[in-house]
């Protein structure tokens, strides 16, 4: 019996599978993909968080190597600043998913990750000990946990009678890769009915996004579905033929009411489908995988009790919901009529305006995410920036402590003058220096703390000013009850 079994090695399985390994946990990805060939995708990229979380884990140059940059985000095509944002990476990138995938299934295969293909789950049976998972053909698998990472027609989610709630769609588009025998306009036009663009490629193919005329159905579109919408918006359909792919996505947003059911869990577009408008869907799955993965590593080593689980609902839902509602309001905004240009007019003048501004870029880029661990220092439920610190090892960067995805204890005071001898093994202690101002997104500069207790996933969870008061709760609450007893606060 494996530990955990993720159904799906999309780039949200791939990342859990990549955590979950670093965590020491027995992990297998089911695919129902014979290959690894990927046809059809909404995902163009992603923003700074996703590049720092892959930074975190020594992978971020893999992905740079063959992205491309751009420091430039918008918002009802009103252009943000990027490029001041308090990150190593104030930029987007660009890169396919198919690329994404590439990157991240050779991160996971040299980890000893097996991804077995051609396996269709059906559904599962679950109990105290553990999952059944049922498959199409032969005999169930069985694992301690099911994580259901198979995007937005989740089979696992419907098998565990999980309601998907939000808003239904009310306008359905057509994008695809294609080759035409006519001469094609380029860019962007609104209507009545909703976006519209086509862009010609290097290689020649021509990338088109069509809003249909009605809602389509849950099925995949075909060519002739395409020269229709581009009929009734173009008045040709510039002869297209030979797609390399043709997708169909709507506007319906919606979030799985609970992330957990049991020894079940749902992470990525299993969790929380939306249309791709601004570009979240990799790193909101992304920011499941890593939240997750240490929790459900800790949980099955028995480091941590079973409700340490709760918390990646009560963490990743909330923020979620913020993410979906600003992807709402753009796709709202994505119509050509008189009332809808208005609206983007009267947005353009609040964005001239450096707070509605910087607000913005720190939710689009993802860097503004906190998670609600009480009252205290402005870092705390926050992501650590990545500071340059002077170690007795040397110039480190935050960052590069936490490669191997365990916890770390970052002193800035006085060395050796914080006992955590109670999680030995559990925690990584580092004496360092810093020096210098810690700049926030949307926060700002906040005072500097003698010390920080950082979990695996970058955030904080614990703040020190010269006082150990709050620790020992920390550690125990994140990386499980102290091994021996563990000193007063």
């Amino acid at each position: 019996m494996n530990d955990v079994t993720i159904v799906g090695a999309g780039p949200v399985g791939l990342m859990l599978a990549g955590e979950l390994a670093l965590a020491g946990v027995d992990v297998v990805i089911l695919e129902r993909r014979s290959t690894p060939d990927l046809i059809g995708t909404r995902a163009r990229g992603f923003h700074s968080r996703t590049i720092e979380i892959f930074d975190q884990r020594g992978i971020a140059d893999r992905f740079l190597a063959e992205g491309r940059t751009v420091r430039a985000m918008s918002f009802a095509d009103t252009a943000l600043e990027v490029a001041s944002l308090p990150t190593r990476h104030p930029y987007t990138l660009g890169l396919s998913q198919g690329h994404i995938e590439r990157i991240l299934r050779g991160w996971v295969e040299e980890l000893g990750v097996p991804i077995e293909r051609g396996l269709k789950v059906t559904g599962f049976a679950q109990d105290d000990e553990g999952v059944d998972v049922h498959l199409a053909e032969g005999d169930p698998r069985h694992t301690a946990y099911l994580v259901g990472a198979d995007g937005g027609r989740s089979v696992v989610r419907r098998a565990a009678g999980i309601e998907l709630v939000g808003a239904e769609a009310t306008r359905s588009h057509l994008i695809a890769e294609v080759e035409v025998t006519e001469e094609t306009p380029t860019g962007i036009r609104y209507d009545d009915v909703g976006i519209h663009g086509i862009n010609v490629m290097e290689d020649g193919t021509v990338g088109i996004v069509v809003t249909e005329q009605q809602v389509g159905p849950a099925t995949e579109p075909t060519l002739a579905d395409l020269r229709a919408a581009l009929r009734s918006v173009y008045g040709t359909d510039f002869g297209v033929h030979d797609p390399s792919w043709i997708s169909r996505f709507t506007d319906a947003t919606r979030q799985a009411a609970t992330y957990r059911r049991g020894r079940v869990l749902l992470a990525g577009d299993a969790a929380h489908t939306h249309p791709p408008t601004g570009g979240q869907g990799i790193g909101l799955g992304v920011q499941d995988a890593v939240n997750l993965g240490w929790k459900l590593g800790q949980v099955v080593r028995g480091v941590s009790p079973e409700t340490l689980l709760d918390t990646y609902h009560a963490e990743r839902h909330p923020v979620t919901a913020r993410v979906l509602r600003n992807v709402m309001t753009q796709a709202l905004l994505q119509r050509g009529d008189a009332r809808t240009e208005a609206l983007r007019d009267t947005i353009a003048e609040m964005l001239g305006f450096d707070g509605p501004r910087t607000q913005l870029a720190g939710l689009l880029s993802g860097l503004d995410v906190a998670y609600d661990l009480g009252v205290g220092h402005p870092l705390l439920g926050r992501r650590m920036p990545d500071l340059d610190l002077a170690t007795a090892q040397g110039p480190q960067r935050v960052f590069e402590l936490l490669h191997d995805a365990r916890a770390v204890l970052l002193n800035l005071g006085e060395p050796a003058s914080i006992d955590i001898s109670a999680w030995a093994g559990r925690v990584r202690q580092v004496d360092a220096d810093r020096t210098g101002t810690w700049m926030l997104p949307v926060v700002g500069a906040v005072s500097a703390p003698t010390a920080v207790l950082i979990r695996p996933d970058g955030h904080v969870a614990w703040v020190g000013n010269g006082t150990r008061a709050g620790l020992s709760e920390a550690l125990t609450t994140w990386c499980g009850p102290p091994t021996t007893a563990a000193p007063s606060s």
